[in-house]
């Protein structure tokens, strides 16, 4: 088994979908940090730890995470497990270049990916994470099989996601989420329209019970979720059984 897969055919072009988001990642990197705090009132950092603690990577253990954007993940999970070997991955250059400009960043293996075409061998990995992925993709069953894949038997998923809020909380939450994450983009970074297609896609993803179904169909077992920030963001955990 090798890290890379050998011979691979030329991923294939991105999606439309694909395409905006690269588009709008690239644009707002430089505020991108700035923005998950103000967004998630300083919860963001906190999630993301909860995450890596999430994944119990092995002593010596390797771990992916996916669309890593400015490396909150990754570095959260080489702080706990420093034994480990961490790889992230994402497609736009501009967020990987300031994750690896980030302290400590050079003990992460940074990597141009798409989720799409994951390059690694099969069950290569002890665990995979990722951020906000799943709402940027077409095919979110297509990106699940694909971590699948490069996880070894007993290696497990662990994913925060935004969903959109339900219950009594649905109406006021759902108002403040179409007009704060536009303004503060307008604010603070200066661009309403990225923080727009972020307010339309935090609002119109899956909830938690119909990301376990596809994960349960990709060959996931022993799911496990929880709501955070109102009902508007998730983390979910899964095993490669």
């Amino acid at each position: 088994m090798t890290e890379e897969r050998a011979q691979m055919p030329s991923p294939d072009p991105p999606s439309s979908k694909g395409q905006e988001a690269q588009r709008t990642f690239n644009k707002i990197t430089d505020y991108y940090d700035l923005m998950n705090r103000l967004m998630t009132l300083g919860r963001h950092a906190v999630w993301c730890r909860d995450v890596a603690a999430r994944t119990r990577v092995p002593s010596g253990g390797r771990m992916l995470d996916v669309a890593t954007g400015t490396g909150v993940i990754a570095l959260a999970a080489l702080e706990r497990y420093p034994n480990s070997t961490i790889h992230a991955v994402d497609f736009s250059d501009r967020m990987l270049t300031e994750a690896a400009s980030k302290p400590g960043a050079s003990a992460i293996r940074w990597q141009h990916a798409d989720a799409n075409d994951l390059p690694f061998g099969d069950e290569f990995f002890d665990a995979v994470t990722h951020g906000y992925l799943l709402r940027n993709v077409d095919d979110v069953e297509r990106v699940l099989a694909e971590q699948y894949r490069v996880l070894k038997r007993g290696g497990r998923v662990v994913i925060l996601e935004t969903c959109p809020p339900r219950g009594l909380l649905r109406y006021p939450v759902t108002l403040g989420v179409r007009v704060l994450i536009p303004l503060l983009g307008q604010v603070v970074a200066r661009d309403r329209e990225s923080y727009a297609y972020l307010q339309k896609s935090t609002l119109g993803f899956m909830t938690p019970e119909e990301v376990v179904a596809i994960l349960r169909r990709v060959g996931f077992a022993s799911m496990a979720w929880k709501k955070k920030f109102f009902g508007t963001h998730m983390i979910i955990s899964a095993e490669k059984q």
